[in-house]
């Protein structure tokens, strides 16, 4: 798996939320009990989590921002820190799964 797969996954699932209002984030995530915002939010924190491993750093909670907007800037910004870490292809692969698992639940 290589960082350009990841940067194609993250694309992916940024081009199918990137426009949605409130309504859209506040909805009930298929097949969850979670808004759509709150899963986004927990894939963001996941990969945050993968990007502070992959540098040897600690792992921070990602601040929830008052938009629910700005969650597909936040997954790039974190998918970017995870790719800059330069970690193993087993972690990028990890990280596109879940990019990929939760673009498939919205």
């Amino acid at each position: 798996m290589s960082a350009a797969e990841l940067d194609r996954a993250v694309t992916s699932l940024v081009r199918q939320v990137g426009h949605w209002q409130q309504p859209r984030w506040a909805a009930v995530a298929a097949g969850g009990n979670v808004s759509r915002a709150d899963l986004v939010h927990k894939l963001v924190q996941e990969v945050a989590d993968l990007a502070a491993d992959a540098e040897g750093g600690p792992r921070r909670d990602v601040p929830r921002l008052a938009h629910p907007m700005a969650l597909p800037d936040q997954l790039r910004v974190v998918a970017a820190d995870l790719v800059a870490a330069g970690p193993p292809e087993a972690v990028l692969a990890r990280a596109a799964a879940l990019v990929t698992a939760t673009r498939g639940a919205l």
